[in-house]
């Protein structure tokens, strides 16, 4: 005879084991002979015996996002010369003096140009830098004074009345840096030199024509 279950009985509830009770499974295939039903019912779904309803699973952390590389931003070139910063060829160089030529560059020779004038006329920098002479001390050159513009290059101006800058000062192109004049010379002229490397070089391929 069959009772029915009274509305107030307590019905036994049992949680599912999370973790400890797993549900075990025959495999598909068991242990049959390998034949072409035995394969379909091993390809076959499973049917689940017991749907557990479970928290969705926590969206993974996404990983950071990749930086991008960049390249690091190339240094610009330093031109500014009045420290004898490294540079390149081009100095942009000016004609020290506004006079007459009257003397050239020639190997073994006269190692710059000469440029005439009256006592006095401005000695320009033909080109930004650091002053790194100024004086007597060079037989042939009078009062002297030395520029250097980079690493590649100095300048030199030789003969001069006075002197208006001094040693580790810096220049800019075209700033007057002395008075030309005959010290050490047989006439008034401005002796300019450029020297690469610390040789002496042509000034007229450097200089703009004029």
């Amino acid at each position: 005879m069959v009772r029915p279950i009274s509305a107030g009985a307590a019905v036994e509830q049992r949680p599912l084991g999370s973790g400890g009770e797993n549900l075990k499974r025959t495999p598909k295939a068991g242990k049959e002979p390998y034949s072409e039903q035995a394969l379909a019912r091993a390809q076959a779904p499973e049917v689940e015996p017991v749907v557990v309803a479970t928290a969705p699973p926590k969206a993974a952390a996404k990983p950071p996002a990749p930086v991008e590389a960049r390249p690091e931003g190339r240094p610009e070139a330093d031109t500014r010369t009045a420290e004898g910063a490294p540079g390149g060829e081009d100095i942009g160089w000016i004609w020290p003096a506004s006079g007459k030529l009257i003397g050239t560059f020639s190997e073994g020779g006269n190692k710059g140009i000469d440029i005439n004038g009256k006592a006095g006329d401005a000695v320009l920098a033909a080109g930004g830098g650091k002053v790194v002479y100024s004086g007597t001390g060079l037989r042939g050159y009078g009062k002297l004074v030395i520029v250097k513009h980079n690493n590649t290059y100095l300048t030199a101006y030789a003969h001069n009345q006075s002197v208006l800058v001094k040693e580790g000062q810096s220049v800019s192109k075209g700033q007057k840096i002395a008075e030309m004049g005959n010290t050490d010379a047989d006439q008034v002229k401005l002796h300019f030199e450029i020297r690469r490397q610390g040789k002496p070089v042509d000034p007229l391929k450097h200089l703009p024509q004029r």
